[in-house]
């Protein structure tokens, strides 16, 4: 029976909170998320493949005494039945295949064990395996998928990722008119890499996952419209998405806009901004830096145009 069955009981290993680390266990996968995206609008990304994180990996759990304590109440508890108790008896504590829960071996590995996605995605009861022992220095069995590995905690890291909100300005200031073009550009500031490091400490590796802004994509919120480029995709250039309007501009294409070809009327239009970041990670063992999917973070933001006001003659 997997760590995902059964709640450990306090006498068992410790979680806790520290800033921007996450522990658990007696090596858990910790998190570093001192450079993350911060403020009241991050969000997380979401890949724009279907390709998603693990939902549950097996790492380092228990020492010899932890993994004690962890099953003999449960054991002496009975509600998991006679049999099963008796199979875990004979493997942990009679020698098939670990006797006295391995504590002969204590300080030289640990027992490995279940971990799950905290947001119980699909699959998170996947990893059923009970639990097994590796020695320090050495790799899990091969048989077992989803052993933690510097790739699994850069997938684990991409999960951790949060990036600021996309609500872009709009200029000419007040209210969008129709025909004319609007510049929509993003704060600069904002928008640079950001990264979250994950590690397990209790076995030496860790991996740095890194996302950065590539591009900003319009969605106008109407078909009654047109955007700069037509593609509606504005590239990053240098450190901006799209340009600052200026004064004086009002007559210039914006390199990054939208032109709305019909007035919204007595409502808005919900025009949708969609930042795609490119996401590579490094890592224990790893030369150079390794691709993840692309990431996309957008909201809606409304957007009121009126027709421009005629001189009646």
């Amino acid at each position: 029976m997997g760590g995902n069955t059964q709640n450990p009981p306090p006498t068992g290993p410790t979680g806790g909170v520290d800033g921007d680390t996450i522990s658990s266990g007696a090596g858990g996968v910790v998190f570093d998320r001192s450079k993350n995206g911060s403020g009241g609008s991050v969000g997380a990304v979401r890949p724009t493949t279907t390709w998603t994180p693990p939902a549950c990996w097996y790492a380092p759990k228990y020492t010899p005494a932890q993994l004690q304590a962890h099953l003999e109440p449960i054991w002496e508890a009975g509600a998991t039945g006679y049999e099963w108790d008796a199979e875990q008896r004979k493997m942990y504590v009679g020698g098939d295949p670990y006797k006295d829960f391995n504590k002969d071996k204590t300080g030289k590995g640990y027992f490995w064990d279940s971990y799950v996605n905290k947001s119980y995605p699909p699959g998170w009861d996947k990893c059923n395996e009970p639990p097994f022992w590796v020695d320090q220095g050495e790799a899990p069995p091969p048989e077992i998928e989803n052993a933690i590995t510097p790739e699994i905690l850069a997938q684990l890291a991409y999960a951790e990722i949060r990036v600021p909100g996309t609500e872009v300005t709009l200029a000419p200031e007040g209210t969008t008119k129709v025909n004319l073009p609007t510049w929509a550009w993003l704060d600069a500031a904002d928008f640079k890499p950001v990264s979250v490091t994950a590690s397990v400490p209790a076995i030496g590796i860790q991996a740095t996952t890194t996302a950065e802004p590539v591009s900003l994509k319009i969605e106008p919120g109407t078909a009654d419209a047109e955007t700069y480029p037509a593609s509606g995709v504005c590239e990053l250039n240098g450190d901006q998405i799209g340009e600052a309007y200026a004064k004086g501009k009002s007559d210039e294409t914006p390199p990054c806009g939208v032109r709305y070809l019909r007035s919204s009327g007595d409502g808005s239009y919900k025009l949708q901004a969609t930042v795609t970041w490119k996401i590579h990670w490094t890592g224990t063992g790893v030369n150079g830096e390794q691709p993840l999917p692309d990431g996309e973070f957008g909201a809606d933001q409304d957007v009121i145009v009126q027709e421009i006001q005629a001189v009646n003659r």
